[in-house]
């Protein structure tokens, strides 16, 4: 006998579209059947009815024929009676009591259905922010009841369903091989024409409905027994949050699926959230409602980017932004080992490790390089130590004996110029905070300001920004993704290194909140500001950015080093790399940061110029005047001549018997003669 399609029980508490899909054949076919036994049964009906109208017939007729009294009324007594038992009571017994049982199964089913609908919604509602215990513990405690209950009446719903496509069989093999034994027995009675061939007929039909019979019980104390053993081991899994401890979360998958509840905006300030199921195909997400045949695409997740939010107080929520920035899906996952599952599987796939041959192998060895980078190992670390003091003083032959293979030497190398760039135990910051420095007041003032908001496009509403006169102004969507302290700005390597360190840990420690924020390129600064409230978050001042560079594979990675005073010691210099996750705009940042050096480096120039042009003008100026002192105090001194000349002259002329009296200077002037008078002037 050719095998029985089922329904698959173990799928019953993932409850995906496929299922429900593959439990609407069952359905259907359930409900074909019960239209077909519907009028089979009336049919069969008709045919009792007949013979017992035959039978009380032929009992009339007996009566008549008293010969005949006995024979023709029992053999049409036995007829009818072997039609009641063998043909119309198993018809009568499937269509009342199997197909009333898939009927009511069907209906207690969809009531637990929509009770876990409506626990999980109320589930997804719990507000994180204000977190109350009573309520949580009710919730949760609804929902592992319901979840139980559906996934236990699902079972025996399906279990009921693959029983029924053994019972159709037997429901419409019975009647028919009872009609016909009840037709054969009656024949028996008179009628010698009865062949063998016939009678091994009917005995292979009896043969295969009662192995029919046998193999229908021994499967279904198969998926008695199946369903026992699911019950046991699901029993943690009807919580709505499992402990992540029991049940471990998987990171290096590269397919899922599952249920999400997904953010629809309804207005303006309103939005909606739909439970859907979701799965991925390829580099696609793909999503599927209930009821639907197939499914269809959400969006293309190769080379996209996946973080975590805080949207609406709704726990384990999460968002996916296209590779162009141009389409974003937020989404919440039902538990945490869920919610961080879909975001490791999701940066898998837009690494695109699925295309390879072993992709879940490849994501494992991903990871795990991810954990070596973020996490050196002992002997990388006594290998580090003891090459450190000692590199210069060793001689030949012991470095040549500590190297061992040119495979060991090139790792020590790499390990130490990767060391020159960022040491291995430097902090990381996931966070931004604004840097307050205390040798420049006025840039520590400038950056402290975060409660001001600020146009981004330089209009303040009356007082001048400090940006408002800047010639450039961009503006970028970027993501913050951690800063650390380097020991080199000299190399972009030093930002490659970082941009691996930085990934490798929020990988490790499971960070994948980001901050969004706009970035202002202008001729004097770069700003982060909140795009919401327009306040200034953070302040770089171009002079103090010396590198910047972006990824050399993921263009949408950029990052740049920010050179600020260590402290008060003027001398002493930290160097702070940032990195920044972008729309696939990196090249264009660093494009734009380069071209407002470039005018910042043209306008100090042009700045320098002016202010010698204007020391030269003073020097002019001031030798103008000098000039024009110079030539009044000669202006003076000619006038102070030509008045002694002319206090002179009456001496001359004076006559006899006349006398004119001078004054004591006037005298000492005479005495001293013309050198006297020019040494008066002088000093006058």
């Amino acid at each position: 006998m050719p095998g029985i399609d089922k329904l698959p029980i173990e799928e019953t508490l993932e409850d995906s579209p496929q299922t429900r899909s593959l439990l609407g054949v069952f359905e259907e076919d359930a409900a074909a059947i019960s239209s077909y036994i519907h009028q089979l049964y009336q049919a069969m009906r008709r045919i009792y009815d007949a013979q017992n109208e035959l039978s009380a017939a032929t009992h009339l007729t007996s009566k008549l024929l008293k010969e005949y009294e006995k024979q023709l009324s029992s053999c049409h007594a036995v007829l009818s009676t072997q039609l009641a038992d063998a043909m119309m009571f198993p018809i009568t017994q499937f269509k009342e009591r199997d197909l009333k049982e898939i009927l009511t199964l069907k209906e207690v089913f969809q009531i637990a259905s929509n009770d876990h609908d409506t626990a999980i919604n109320r589930y997804s509602r719990l507000s994180k922010r204000r977190e109350n215990e009573k309520v949580k513990y009710e919730v949760t405690e609804d929902v592992y009841t319901s979840k139980k209950k559906q996934h236990q009446t699902m079972m025996h719903y399906f279990c009921a369903l693959n029983t029924l496509q053994y019972k159709k069989k037997i429901a419409m093999l019975e009647p028919l091989l009872g009609y016909m034994q009840a037709q054969i027995s009656f024949f028996k009675m008179g009628s010698e024409n009865l062949t063998e061939q016939l009678e091994e007929f009917l005995t292979n039909i009896g043969t295969s409905v009662q192995n029919v019979r046998r193999e229908m019980d021994s499967e279904v104390e198969t998926m008695q027994q199946t369903i026992e053993d699911l019950e046991v081991a699901s029993d943690p899994l009807y919580l709505p949050d499992p402990d992540t401890t029991k049940f471990p979360v998987h990171r290096n998958l590269t397919r899922k699926a599952g249920y999400l509840n997904a953010r629809n905006k309804t207005g303006l300030v309103s939005s909606s959230w739909d439970r859907q199921f979701y799965f991925t195909q390829g580099g696609n997400l793909m999503s599927q409602a209930r009821g639907d045949v197939a499914g269809g695409l959400v969006m293309d997740i190769d080379n996209c980017s996946v973080m975590a939010v805080d949207c609406e107080d709704r726990r384990y929520c999460f968002q996916i932004t296209s590779f162009d920035g141009k389409k974003s899906s937020i989404l919440q996952a039902e538990s945490k080992k869920d919610y961080e599952e879909w975001i490791c599987t999701i940066n898998n796939i837009s690494k695109q490790i699925y295309l390879s041959e072993n992709p879940e192998e490849i994501a494992a060895r991903v990871n795990q390089s991810a954990l070596e980078a973020v996490t050196p190992s002992p002997s990388f670390q006594q290998r580090h130590e003891s090459m450190r003091p000692t590199i210069q003083s060793r001689p030949p032959t012991a470095r040549t004996n500590s190297s061992g293979s040119l495979g060991s030497e090139s790792a020590a190398l790499s390990a130490l110029s990767l060391d020159s760039l960022v040491a291995p135990d430097t902090p990381i910051q996931f966070d931004i905070i604004s840097p307050v420095s205390e040798d420049q007041p006025g840039q520590a003032k400038a950056s402290g300001q975060s409660g001001r908001r600020t146009n981004p496009f330089g209009d303040s509403g009356g007082k001048k920004s400090e940006t408002e006169d800047s010639i450039l102004h961009q503006l970028f969507i970027v993501r913050f993704l951690g800063s650390m302290e380097v020991k080199s700005d000299e190399s972009p390597d030093v930002v490659y290194e970082t941009m691996r360190q930085i990934l490798a840990a929020r990988a490790i420690h499971n960070i994948f909140r980001m901050t969004e924020s706009h970035l202002l390129v202008s001729c004097d600064c770069l700003k982060l500001i909140d795009p919401q409230t327009q306040v200034t978050r953070l302040r770089f001042p171009l002079p103090s950015i010396v590198l910047y560079a972006t990824h050399q594979e993921n263009k949408r990675l950029f990052g740049f080093v920010l050179r600020s005073s260590g402290g008060r010691a003027e001398s002493h210099t930290t160097s702070v790399c940032y990195i920044f996750e972008s729309n696939n705009e990196g090249e264009k940042i660093c494009d734009s940061v380069g071209l407002a050096k470039q005018i910042a480096f043209h306008a100090e120039l042009d700045r320098r110029a002016s202010e010698k042009q204007k020391e030269i003008d003073k020097v002019k100026e001031k030798q103008q005047k000098e000039l024009s002192k110079q030539k009044q105090i000669e202006k003076d001194l000619e006038e102070q001549s030509r008045l002694i000349a002319a206090s002179s002259r009456p001496i001359q002329s004076s006559g006899e018997g006349q006398f004119v009296v001078l004054s004591s200077s006037q005298s000492e002037d005479s005495d001293l003669g013309e050198d006297g008078k020019k040494k008066r002037e002088s000093e006058a």
